[in-house]
Parts: structure tokens; C-alpha cells; sequence
């Protein structure tokens, strides 16, 4: 039989082992991707792993860097007045808003108290937590700035009292505070305005273990001065309504009012006089020299308080604010 004639070389002839290793070496470029791509995933792992490390190791000095004092002795040498901040900050205030001991007219009796008390510590003697309670725009707050500067005057740069004022809101960052000022050298005294509490506010009891009864307790070198209008710092309501719904309601209501207990010293301030008001007046407008003849003042000084339904210090400055703003006056101590 004839045979059947080859496929020319050019056609699809038979498979020769000599096609293999081109199949074989078109599989290498794939296996070379899946190690390349290995390498690449196992590289950027490490940069992940290199940004991780970064990340935490900031994080541990950030929080290293708030476990320590935010502010050491000589940044307590910028200023005499410093507003603490919940985040472990004390801003320095150069100028702190106040008036002179003298013109506050009608608070003889507690600006003495309170004074020999300042005193007293600023000497490194035994002294007491003063609660300053009473009338609105008496001179509380007023009186608590005026004697600390009235104390300082005397005193050299390194034996001078800080005031430190912290904010009613942040009261449950007090133990924070004192921890910073404890190690000081300096003396201090922690100032806290319109203090109260409302409702179901729990903050009150951090006030109460910083004053007494905290395993540390209160550092020797801080005081704490605090005015409020009320004189348990707590609304009488609150005081009622534990009456009415605990268990046992005395135990309760002692709990609430043992706050105001922790102050050695209970200031009480009332409504003034209207002789008391004139005087403030008078004393205002004597310092600032603004010049009015004394019975058109009294007329016009009755009629403002009048308007404003009430007399005290605030009244009587806002009235010679008014004044000297239309004789064009500016308030300048003469």
C-alpha cells in the first residue's frame, strides 16, 4: 500500500519535545508574578507593621507626657493668677480683673476674716477653707481677688501666693489639680466661682474627699475659696426632694449638706443698706475721678438701684460705668 505522504515542516506536523520547553518557559513569567507578588505583600506588611510601631510609640509618649506636671516651678514664675483646664493645663493670666481691697464698701467684717485667714497661710501657718455665700453682686468673688493681691504686695516674687481659678464645670478634675500643685514650693490658693450643684450632679463628691477625707488629703501649700448664693452650695429643692424619696431621708439630706461642712470658714453676705450703696458709689467715683455734685449723684445713684430692682457693689459699678460713659470719663484709677 501506498504510504500517506509527511506534513511539510511548515504545517502542524507531530509534536516534538522541542515545543515543551517553550511551554515551560511560558509558565515562568506567571510563577516570577506570584513571587514578586508575595515579596511586594510581605514588604508592605512590614511598612504597616514599621507604621503600627510609629504610631504607639507616639501615642505611649503622648501619654507619658500628660502623666507628668504640665507646669514646673519656673513657669509658675510668669504670673501670679493662673485658669486651670480639665486636659492638665494652667494658663497664665498677667492681668487678673479685679478692684482695689479698699472700695469694697459694706464687707468689713468678712474682709477682715478673710484676710487674717490669707495671711495666716501665705505664712505657712494653719488655715481654713473659706466658703464665701449670700446675696448676688455683694463683692464675693471681688473680695476673694483683692485679697490675694492685697497679700501679695508686700512679698517678694518667690513668696507670693498663686491663684488658680477652676471652672465650676470642672470641678471633678480637682484631684488632678492638686496633684500638680502638691509637689510645688509655692503656696496656692484654689479659686472656684458661683460654686453649686443641681440635679442628679454627683461631681460634688470629688470636692468632698479633695477637702477632707481623702486618703492624701489637701496638700499643706492649697487652700480652696469658693462663693456661692447658696450657703449648701445645693438647691433647696434637692435638699427637699431627698427628704421625700430616700430610704432614710436624714442620712440622705446630711449627705448633700456635709459639703458646705468641709469649710472651716462661713462667710455670709446680705443686701446692703442704702447708705452702704451711696457709699459705694461715692467711693468709685472718688478713685476713678468722676466729678458730679454729690446731691445730683444721690438722685440719680437711688434712681439707678431703683430701675435695677436691688443695691449692691455690682449695682453701684454699674451705675459708675454709665456715668462716666456719658461725662466722658474713662475708668482710670486717678
Amino acid at each position: 500500500m501506498p504510504q500517506k505522504p509527511s506534513k511539510s515542516p511548515a504545517g502542524k506536523g507531530p509534536r516534538t519535545p522541542a515545543t515543551k520547553p517553550a511551554r515551560v518557559a511560558a509558565k515562568r513569567p506567571k510563577a516570577a508574578l506570584k513571587v514578586a507578588s508575595k515579596v511586594t505583600s510581605k514588604t508592605n506588611q512590614n511598612v504597616s507593621q514599621e507604621r503600627m510601631v510609629r504610631a504607639l510609640e507616639t501615642i505611649a509618649a503622648h501619654l507619658s507626657a500628660q502623666g507628668k506636671p504640665a507646669v514646673e516651678r519656673e513657669s509658675f514664675k510668669q504670673a501670679d493668677a493662673f485658669v486651670w483646664h480639665p486636659d492638665g493645663r494652667l494658663a497664665a493670666v498677667p492681668r487678673v480683673s479685679r478692684v482695689e481691697l479698699f472700695l469694697l464698701k459694706g464687707v468689713d467684717r468678712m474682709r477682715d476674716i478673710l484676710m487674717e485667714n490669707t495671711e495666716r497661710f501665705a505664712n505657712g501657718l494653719p488655715a481654713n477653707n473659706a466658703l464665701l455665700w449670700g446675696a448676688r453682686g455683694m463683692g464675693k468673688s471681688s473680695l476673694v481677688k483683692a485679697a490675694h493681691a492685697s497679700i501679695n504686695a508686700e512679698r517678694k516674687p518667690a513668696d507670693r501666693l498663686k491663684l488658680i481659678e477652676i471652672h465650676r464645670e470642672d470641678i471633678e478634675s480637682l484631684p488632678a489639680l492638686m496633684e500638680q500643685l502638691r509637689a510645688s514650693s509655692f503656696r496656692f490658693i484654689v479659686f472656684c466661682d458661683d460654686l453649686s450643684f443641681d440635679g442628679n450632679d454627683a461631681s460634688y463628691k470629688s470636692l468632698k474627699a479633695v477637702l477632707e477625707g481623702g486618703i492624701e488629703g489637701r496638700p499643706e501649700n492649697v487652700i480652696l475659696y469658693a462663693t456661692s448664693n447658696r450657703r449648701h452650695l445645693l438647691a433647696r429643692e434637692m435638699i427637699e426632694n431627698e427628704r421625700s424619696t430616700a430610704i432614710n431621708p436624714g442620712e440622705a439630706v446630711e449627705e448633700k449638706v456635709s459639703l458646705s461642712d468641709r469649710f472651716g470658714l462661713w462667710l455670709g453676705f446680705h443686701r446692703c443698706s442704702q447708705d452702704e450703696y451711696l457709699a459705694m458709689v461715692r467711693g468709685y467715683c472718688s478713685h476713678f475721678g468722676v466729678k458730679v455734685d454729690d446731691d445730683a449723684l444721690e438722685r440719680e445713684a437711688l434712681e439707678w438701684s431703683t430701675t435695677r430692682g436691688s443695691r449692691s457693689g455690682r449695682v453701684a459699678w454699674q451705675f459708675v460705668q454709665e456715668l462716666a460713659g456719658r461725662l466722658g470719663v474713662k475708668l482710670t484709677a486717678t
